[in-house]
């Protein structure tokens, strides 16, 4: 015997819309850096991360660009063994280490961060009416401890 469930709208429920439209959007612009550079998503996100804010640590990594630790640090130890990365110890504790792109990883950053600029400026087409308002949506969004 089941017992009714309350009406729900999973199509308009926003956490599974917001997942699954970023989830499209990241497959779209991993199938280009994956087959031509042999780049995963996560390895993607430590590389930009990186190229956007310098050195910083594994856990900064983490929270930032929202991996898990296991994947976060199996993706930059990768980079890290194809030079795209170097590994710093941290002067204030030489236990933890500081990450930065190595200059193999800039020559490679300077040919995919044209390929996401593109990507985005295609974005920003298909969008271009709604974009302000989808940028003050999702600045609303992330800023909330919901």
């Amino acid at each position: 015997m089941t017992k009714d469930l309350p009406d729900f709208d999973l199509a308009r429920f926003l956490p599974y819309r917001l997942t699954v439209a970023g989830d499209r959007l990241s497959a779209g612009l991993a199938r280009r850096y994956r087959q031509d550079f042999g780049i995963s998503v996560a390895e993607w996100r430590v590389l930009v991360h990186l190229a956007d804010e310098g050195a910083v640590s594994i856990r900064d990594l983490e929270r930032r660009v929202s991996l898990e630790k296991s994947k976060a640090s199996r993706a930059a130890a990768r980079l890290a063994q194809d030079g795209y990365i170097t590994k710093i110890p941290n002067p204030e504790d030489r236990r933890l280490l500081r990450l930065s792109l190595s200059d193999k990883g800039r020559a490679l950053m300077a040919e995919l961060l044209p390929l996401a600029a593109d990507y985005q400026a295609r974005l920003e087409a298909l969008l271009s009416e709604e974009l302000d308002a989808l940028h003050r949506a999702l600045d609303r969004v992330m800023a909330e401890d919901l």
